[in-house]
């Protein structure tokens, strides 16, 4: 048995519900016991679009069956109607938070905003947070960040997806920040940019972390996954 599965006699680490797991993965049966195993440093799971096209819509249930919250990354982006009728089908699948690309607009991701909180409700859900997605942590260039941002603050937004470097900023709109881009010192950054340390990124004001790659294709996940929730901590 991997570190990654030997979870059940670890307790919850306080920095877990601030801590997303990057299920960047095309089979259930290697997210599983990923989330199994690193379930009590990390309080949320991201799916993106592999894992969804592999697993379907069943693998929000099944990741709430884990413990976790789900974070559904899909960027949505297309006309207004498709991505209020897209979102509102999250929102009954009960998905903790849904991203919209920013690019589109604010009546597109206003839409996207209606229509995920109405599918929420009118199922009995638990409030999901919408996210606005600004400028990739992949890319280099930033100039459209403030413009992306103001289209999530006037599309009602609860939060933007966005580097540890665009945080103050976002703050100071009255946003909420979910930062990717997380390494640790000496990591490679492979697609990634611009990139933070999970101890720079809180010292930033980061709400939440998604980290992928430096815990989950670590030797040791588990103690990856520790170092990453104690450096949140220690960072507050």
């Amino acid at each position: 048995m991997s570190a990654a599965t030997r979870a059940d006699d670890a307790p919850d680490h306080p920095a877990r519900d601030r801590l997303a797991l990057a299920l960047d993965v095309g089979a259930w049966e290697v997210a599983e016991p990923l989330v199994a195993g690193l379930r009590p440093w990390f309080g949320i799971a991201k799916v993106g679009l592999e894992l969804y096209a592999e697993v379907g819509p069943d693998v929000v249930a099944r990741l709430h069956d884990l413990g976790v919250r789900v974070f559904a990354d899909f960027k949505l982006y297309d006309i207004p109607n498709t991505v209020e009728r897209a979102a509102r089908v999250f929102g009954r699948r009960g998905v903790d938070f849904l991203n919209f690309a920013t690019v589109g607009g604010v009546e597109m991701v206003a839409a996207g905003v209606t229509g995920l909180r109405d599918g929420a409700k009118g199922s009995g859900q638990p409030s999901p947070i919408p996210l606005g997605v600004t400028v990739l942590t992949s890319e280099r260039e930033t100039a459209a960040f403030a413009e992306r941002l103001a289209v999530a603050v006037d599309a009602s937004c609860e939060g933007v997806v966005c580097s540890a470097y665009e945080v103050a900023a976002v703050r100071d709109r009255g946003l909420r920040t979910m930062v990717p881009g997380v390494r640790f010192v000496g990591d490679d950054t492979n697609d990634q940019s611009r990139v933070a340390t999970p101890g720079d990124a809180i010292a930033r004001g980061a709400d939440w972390l998604v980290v992928g790659r430096s815990v989950t294709r670590a030797s040791d996940p588990r103690a990856a996954a520790v170092a990453v929730a104690d450096a949140v901590v220690g960072a507050r």
